[in-house]
């Protein structure tokens, strides 16, 4: 196939990316930098590369080149090959021997896991109409926030090992089929590592025992903001229309789907990394560019930093944005260390960034969940105030902090606890009055770092397998190995673990805001104690399926958790308790205690802390109150004075529906199950246990 094949036409410059017109294709990239461009192109299913020289004159209009060929109607593989002059030599490198990927590409060249990409040495992207799929009038379900319980995994994990029992293990696929499970816990929305493409095969690190080349499993280095991972579907030519199928699916039930999403860095790396595409069209458009030495500023601790406000990128994601919500119906997002959309075009943090606006002010986007990493690699941590638009929904960070300092007897931790069990509102009323609980998604576990298991076995983290001496991972964990390092323990260690799971379940579910947890949680999956896992695919990062049933009692823990916030309004409020100082007349409706009514220790040393939620209804069909009292002590027993029941209460006792220190099935349980107890009484709490009771009928 030669150039004569094709008839090069000027073609359009909008829309960006590849369209079709009958049998046309138009081709459309901007590149401020370059001085010449060519398409370099092949049919789909022949050998023969094509490259086609674009004239300035007659294919670009502004920074956008454009070209248009007639295919016949045949699937095409392209690129472009780019060529800069001198002038543009300090921040553009020589990337006249790649085949650089299209910023829009809808599709690239679908490969099987463990496959390298071969992105920059041949043209892997795909121009071809989508396949016809069915969506059998799906639409996205909109879930009130108040109502979401976030469900964390990574699509490869969660059904790769044998004993998922799926019939294709590590896929979209997989999902579908434990959509059964899913629902039987409770939860309302997956949230899934990235599924955009990358090449997992670029990790430079070996296993230290095999000497095995590790993956890059989790997938934060994306090659392609709109093209799927191939590699994650049953069959990768088919990947579109089985991902399709898995939110359709997943919404049938009732769950809905959000992508975490990665703009704030790419697979290329630093200067020494690969050149697939980005810095190939326009290095200084795409990247925050150190202006002394020509290389990249890294704010993402990846190598290098997307311009996220660069008006083209802020483009670009947007329109990646709105691809995935009208071509894949997907409910809402998580942006990975999105703090870096507070950089400006310098890396510059500022007020009022224009992509965080763009993003929440979107028409199209305006029924999604829009979810930020408030932080990113170099200190701007923005947790609280990453945005006056009150759309946004934050990983809270501080959550997590603060109940695992407490829940590892840490002294001075009871004010923060206090405060992020009523709703963070240090970090979210002060804002304006249009924020609340609600924009605080909480966490005490993620795929970052220990799995809740890890996290109460492990007092130092075990990364030797990630083949870099165990450097990398946080070292600031804020666990307790229970008092013993490493699992399994004995037996008392063991259940003293089994007890501190169950309470940080509970903190989790009984708080105000929006909780997330980490899949195999609820079996108390454990990673061996490597706390950044981002390269081990394989049966540490894995869901062992067979731990479902063998800590059944603590996956009914957590589902039943679950059910009582998902039935009682209290749990989840939509605006911040009132302070009742400003209205003496009403009744709290939060009331703090210590071990004794009307009293509660703020010092440093205390580590017990009650809390009664007041409905502040009445009637047959009122809600309940319900009492929490929880010890945070590594090794005292203490005792708790019960308080009367709320004023108005028809009930004359209290009913102790869930002790985390009681084995199953008696550590949460109904209650017309549950005891009965009378106001005045004494309970003892054990060490890092929590006891809620609920007022009776």
């Amino acid at each position: 196939m030669t150039a004569d094949h094709f008839q090069l036409q000027p073609g359009n410059p909008l829309p960006l990316g590849t369209s079709r017109c009958g049998t046309a294709v138009n081709f459309a990239f901007v590149s401020r930098h370059a001085e010449t461009a060519a398409l370099v192109l092949r049919y789909d299913d022949g050998d023969q590369l094509c490259e086609l020289n674009l004239d300035p004159a007659l294919h670009r209009t502004g920074d956008i080149w454009h070209a248009s060929i007639d295919t016949g109607g045949r699937d095409l593989r392209y690129g472009y090959r780019i060529g800069t002059g001198t002038d543009a030599a300090a921040l553009q490198p020589d990337t006249a021997g790649i085949v650089a990927v299209d910023p829009y590409c809808r599709d690239l060249l679908p490969r099987a896991w463990g496959v390298p990409a071969d992105a920059g040495n041949q043209p892997i992207c795909l121009s071809r109409d989508p396949a016809p799929f069915d969506w059998q009038g799906d639409r996205s379900l909109k879930t009130p926030a108040s109502e979401t319980i976030i469900y964390e995994l990574h699509v490869r994990g969660f059904t790769r090992h044998p004993s998922s029992r799926v019939t294709a293990p590590g896929t979209f696929r997989g999902v579908i089929e434990k959509i059964p499970y899913l629902k039987d816990l409770g939860i309302t929305a997956i949230e899934v590592l990235p599924i955009t493409e990358w090449d997992e095969t670029d990790n430079k690190f070996y296993h230290p025992k095999n000497g095995n080349r590790l993956l890059n499993y989790w997938g934060y280095n994306p090659l392609s903001f709109f093209a799927l991972r191939s590699g994650l579907a049953a069959a990768p030519t088919e990947a579109v229309n089985e991902f399709k199928s898995m939110v359709r699916s997943l919404h049938a039930a009732g769950i809905e789907i959000i992508l975490d999403l990665v703009f704030n860095h790419t697979g290329e790396s630093d200067r020494d990394g690969t050149t697939s595409g980005f810095r190939a069209i326009d290095n200084d458009i795409y990247y925050l560019i150190d202006r002394e030495d020509g290389g990249y500023l890294n704010y993402s601790g990846c190598g290098n930093t997307v311009s996220t406000n660069h008006p083209v990128v802020r483009r670009l994601i947007v329109d990646a944005l709105r691809h995935f919500v009208s071509e894949f119906h997907v409910d809402g997002f998580r942006f990975d260390l999105a703090a870096v959309f507070s950089r400006d075009t310098d890396g510059t943090p500022i007020d009022n960034a224009p992509l965080i606006e763009e993003i929440a002010e979107d028409p199209l986007l305006r029924d999604c969940k829009l979810i930020a990493e408030a932080w990113d690699a170099s200190g701007l941590y923005q947790v609280g105030s990453f945005s006056r638009n009150p759309r946004w929904m934050e990983w809270n960070g501080k959550f997590r902090d603060d109940v695992r300092a407490f829940m590892a007897g840490h002294p001075g931790s009871i004010r923060n606890l206090a405060t992020r069990i009523a709703g963070s509102s240090d970090l979210y009323k002060n804002q304006d009055d249009r924020h609340g609980p609600l924009n605080s998604v909480n966490y005490v576990t993620c795929h970052d770092g220990f799995t809740l298991y890890d996290l109460v076995s492990y007092d130092r983290k075990h990364n030797h397998e990630n083949g870099e001496q165990n450097r990398d991972g946080d070292d600031h964990s804020l666990t307790w190995n229970s008092g013993f390092e490493g699992a399994p323990g004995p037996a008392k260690v063991e259940r003293l673990r089994q007890t501190r799971m169950r309470t940080l379940a509970a903190l989790l579910f009984f708080s105000q805001g929006v909780p997330m947890i980490c899949s195999g949680d609820e079996w108390g999956r454990t990673q061996e104690g490597n706390n950044n896992a981002w390269c081990q695919d394989n049966e540490i990062s894995w869901l062992n399926w067979n731990l479902r049933k063998h800590n059944d009692g603590l996956f009914r823990f957590f589902r039943e958790c679950i059910r009582l916030r998902s039935r009682y309004r209290l749990f989840r409020r939509t605006a911040f308790f009132p302070d009742t100082s400003e209205s003496a007349e009403a009744p709290a409706e939060i009331i703090w205690q210590g071990l004794t009514p009307g009293s509660q220790d703020w010092s440093d040393s205390c580590l017990q802390l009650g809390f009664l939620l007041n409905s502040g209804a009445h009637g047959r069909n009122a809600e309940p109150s319900f009492l929490v009292l929880v010890n945070g002590s590594r090794s005292q027993t203490v005792t708790f004075t019960v308080p009367d029941l709320p004023e108005g209460c028809a009930s004359l006792f209290w009913l102790q529906i869930v002790d985390t220190g009681a084995a199953s099935p008696f550590d949460i349980v109904e209650a017309n199950q549950a005891s009965a107890v009378q106001a005045g009484s004494r309970i003892k709490v054990e060490p890092m246990t929590l006891i809620a009771l609920q007022s009776g009928a």
